[in-house]
């Protein structure tokens, strides 16, 4: 019997029915071990040997890390599944040292969607610990507990703050920088004039441009009844500019961008829009199999895989819209601040348009979808018409 070791309780089944008989599929729950609370300061670290953490595991791990335990002693081979990212490397690293496996030969499973070839493909081709990502996230571990602690603890004896940390505390000094900004700001009235211009029988908004060949600076209302003054009821087309132009889509979603489009359409705070999220990642029952309906949900990439677009994008734009709509593959940005380890956000199958499940489910899985496919089609083609009318007053 193989032993493979994922995060949630809810992948088990549907990758144990991917796998088969020969493999056995537990979940460890997240993590297993945290820093204690042992030491100076009760950080959990010895500050003063370099900064060599004190890892424990909880009451409330102690049990299931038995299981674990348990199975691994009587498996052939463990397999560690957890999650593709900085956490999941690090539970992978205190797995293996819970369960004293070889940390630089166990083998390590990596996919970013939950669907019966990506598992296949993942065990065709383990991967190993990356410890880099390890220490990445041990750090940012060490350093959450340790601004945590001392920074909260000071604060609470000051001024009666609750708590402090790497992320909120920088978060805080830039609301109040922004917020003396506001405080800063003189206002000046300006007023801006637009006009309902008819052009045969239909309305058209025109703004006003230019006064005596200006651009206008209009600071009171007196200055504005002024112009209108000017303005006869009869205006002449001074020149009329046709211009084509690309629209290019917007790319598929990255983590942030998901999160902001879903507060903007549907206003999901970000915790909700991810909570939807890992159940549309973990899937659902499509055609009598679960399946996972996204790819991996915590990413900064726009890439999306030749192999979805060749095999899938391309086949459903043709078939629905046309060749004609069919666009070309863009591998998204690239940077020293992007990771880029995963894919974008985006659906499983496009061919599953709709989904099951509660509504939240469906409309967040209806905006990756619909902005999978636009991402993956032709440019726009614009025709802009611009009309300047004047009078000579």
């Amino acid at each position: 019997m193989k032993l493979v070791i994922v995060e949630s309780p809810k992948k088990c089944e549907t990758i144990g029915r991917y796998l088969g008989s020969d493999f056995k599929v537990m979940a460890s729950e997240g993590h297993i071990r945290d820093l204690s609370t042992h030491g100076k300061g009760g950080l959990g670290i010895d500050v003063e040997h370099g900064f060599t953490p004190d890892w424990e595991i909880p009451p409330k791990k102690k049990a299931i890390v038995s299981k674990l335990s348990a199975a691994a002693k009587s498996a052939d081979e463990v397999y560690l599944a957890t999650d593709p990212d900085r956490e999941g490397e690090a539970i992978s690293w205190h797995l293996a040292s819970v369960l004293k496996l070889p940390v630089e030969t166990t083998k390590r499973l990596q996919f970013h969607e939950i669907t019966k070839p990506a598992i296949l493909a993942a065990l065709q081709a383990p991967k190993t610990i990356d410890m880099n990502l390890v220490h990445a996230q041990e750090t940012r571990r060490l350093e959450d507990r340790i601004i945590g602690f001392q920074v909260s603890s000071l604060l609470q004896k000051k001024i009666g703050v609750q708590s402090a940390g790497r992320v909120q505390s920088a978060t805080l000094r830039m609301i109040v920088d922004r917020q003396a900004d506001i405080d800063a700001f003189v206002p000046s009235e300006y007023w801006v004039i637009d006009l309902a211009v008819e052009i045969d029988g239909a309305l058209y908004k025109a703004t006003l441009s230019k006064v005596d060949g200006k651009a206008p600076k209009i600071s009171s209302k007196e200055e504005a009844d002024a112009i209108l003054a000017r303005i006869p009821e009869n205006l002449l087309v001074a020149s009329v500019k046709k211009e084509a132009k690309k629209v290019f889509p917007k790319g598929p979603f990255t983590t942030s961008s998901m999160q902001q489009e879903a507060f903007s359409k549907f206003h999901f705070s970000n915790a909700r829009t991810q909570s939807i999220a890992q159940k549309l990642y973990e899937g659902e029952e499509v055609n009598g199999e679960h399946v996972g309906l996204i790819t991996y949900m915590r990413t900064d990439s726009t890439r999306i895989s030749p192999e979805f677009y060749n095999r899938h994008a391309v086949p459903f734009i043709k078939e629905t819209w046309g060749e004609e709509y069919v666009g070309s593959l863009r591998q998204g940005k690239t940077g020293k601040n992007v990771q880029d380890a995963h894919e974008a956000i985006r659906p499983t199958f496009i061919e599953n348009t709709e989904i099951e499940g509660t509504a939240q489910e469906q409309k967040l899985y209806n905006l990756i979808w619909k902005r999978t496919v636009a991402s993956q089609m032709a440019d726009a083609k614009v025709l802009n018409t611009t009309l300047r009318v004047a009078s000579d007053k």
